[in-house]
């Protein structure tokens, strides 16, 4: 005649579990544990004053399986620990009596919370307002400089083209101003079209321009950002007139009755590195929304 061995599961998932049966958890640890964890899931039942009976058809589990559990013979089942924490209105840091650090508070900050709740309601405002004045001043004092400028939509020509009139808008750029000074002198930023200022100036290079009359007028030599009628250019002004770095352009010389003016000053090249990254120009526009309403 064959005879049925008892089942060895310790851990309950619901199964008939004998009362009275031994644990067989055999590491001496988890049996601390076991019966810690088990104490406290018997505090805050009866706390509640609620059975076992109770627990148990919460969760889905025997009455047997609550028994088990509080008296440390088995644990609960990772799988049946929310539905347990539910059941008994706790927290997991309660279940297994760890310390929850984000609602812990010092003896202080308790003093300020009491406190706090002494004040008329004005002053409770007063005291918002404080706060969030101290946050802003926190996240700006670990925020990064930046400035934001205008990327124009038309590119200077290095080149002839024909473009749309000039008009001083495009896309905001945020810069970082502590990785090039030329960036707290600019005005705009402007993409570089075609080869004629190589090699110092290339083709998709953005460059930094200072807005005339804002900067003194150009002295021979230096380079500007020049609207031709309705195309715009970067080239070196001279008393020629506008020339190119790249020897197979020639100089472009007008006459008194063109149409020439001087959009500014190219401070110089701005490089990928002073380009603020997406997360910190979000962060920005979020800590100046009120500026531009």
């Amino acid at each position: 005649m064959k005879q049925h061995k008892k089942s060895n599961i310790s851990v309950s998932q619901g199964r008939e579990e004998s009362a009275g049966k031994k644990s067989n958890i055999s590491d001496p640890a988890h049996r601390k544990d076991a019966h810690a964890v088990g104490g406290r899931i018997k505090y805050y039942r009866e706390r509640q004053k609620i059975d076992q009976k109770v627990i148990a058809e919460k969760i889905g589990v025997t009455s047997n399986a609550i028994s088990n559990w509080e008296n440390g013979r088995t644990r609960p089942d990772f799988s049946v620990v929310p539905k347990l924490c539910e059941a008994l209105g706790i927290t997991l840091y309660e279940l297994y009596g760890i310390e929850n650090k984000q609602n812990t508070y010092t003896d202080k900050e308790k003093s300020m919370v009491e406190r706090y709740r002494g004040l008329s309601y004005p002053h409770q405002l007063a005291v918002d307002s404080l706060l969030s004045s101290l946050e802003t001043a926190e996240t700006v004092g670990s925020f990064p400089e930046i400035i934001k400028l205008v990327c124009c939509d038309k590119g200077l020509a290095a080149g002839f083209d024909v473009g749309a009139e000039f008009e001083d808008h495009g896309t905001p750029i945020y810069l970082y101003p502590n990785t090039n000074a030329a960036i707290r002198q600019a005005d705009l930023v402007f993409p570089v079209n075609g080869d004629s200022m190589e090699p110092e100036y290339h083709d998709g290079d953005l460059v930094l321009v200072e807005k005339y009359p804002g900067c003194p007028e150009l002295q021979y030599g230096e380079v500007g950002a020049f609207m031709v009628g309705n195309s715009t250019y970067i080239k070196i002004y001279e008393e020629e007139g506008l020339v190119s770095y790249n020897e197979n352009y020639d100089t472009m010389t007008f006459t008194e009755y063109d149409n020439v003016t001087l959009i500014g000053r190219v401070l110089g090249i701005l490089e990928p590195a002073s380009i603020a990254s997406k997360r910190d120009a979000e962060r920005y526009d979020a800590m100046h929304e009120d500026d531009e309403e």
